[in-house]
């Protein structure tokens, strides 16, 4: 089933749906509310669900067909690639992640990938999904470290010397050193640039 505002859009991936060996869509909505007041009965496999909906949004109507439609999948389908819509999507239960400009042999890829217990997402979502895994691990990467060593390590991201540090923590530039050996170990790292790239994934 189809969840989009659109009539064109709606239109043409019912059209491209029905005219595929295998598929079948038999009720199209173009808002979330008459969606929520249906779908619960109904039990399709794959909703396509566009966020931007007027009223209700995609993502407030996903937390509530969730709760009442357990074995259904949900792609979200936007033309936008924030970060936001995205997470907020997966948080809510969505299963897989589109962007509207994906050619029409992809979509029917990934209504067959989800239905068959995959995650399709358009490439563009995925590399922001990894980044910010990529990012989270940085972010743990940091955890191992002291207070201190967080202080320095923040300072030295700002291209200050160890002397200026020294200064600014009002401790002796060997405390500084100390303090950078440690964060060097801890992070497994050679150099400043190393340890830089490590935490804040700096290229």
């Amino acid at each position: 089933m189809i969840i989009e505002d659109i009539k064109e859009i709606r239109e043409g991936l019912q059209i491209l749906i029905n005219g595929s060996e295998g598929f079948a869509c038999d009720k199209t909505f173009a808002n979330a509310e008459e969606a929520i007041a249906e779908i619960p009965a109904l039990q399709p496999d794959v909703v396509l669900m566009d966020i931007h909906l007027p009223g209700m949004n995609g993502i407030e109507a996903l937390k509530k067909l969730r709760l009442q439609c357990n074995s259904t999948q949900f792609i979200m389908s936007t033309i936008y690639e924030d970060d936001e819509n995205i997470f907020e999507s997966l948080k809510a239960g969505a299963s897989g992640y589109l962007l509207k400009k994906t050619a029409p042999s992809k979509i029917l890829d990934a209504i067959s990938e989800v239905y068959n217990g995959g995650s399709p997402m358009s490439s563009q979502i995925a590399r922001k999904v990894i980044a910010s895994f990529q990012h989270k691990d940085s972010i743990d990467e940091v955890d191992i470290l002291t207070p201190k060593e967080k202080e320095v390590l923040k300072a030295l991201a700002k291209g200050l010397r160890y002397k200026e540090i020294a200064d600014e923590m009002h401790v002796s530039m060997e405390t500084i050193r100390s303090h950078a050996r440690k964060i060097y170990e801890k992070l497994q790292v050679q150099s400043r640039t190393e340890a830089l790239n490590k935490v804040y994934g700096r290229k």
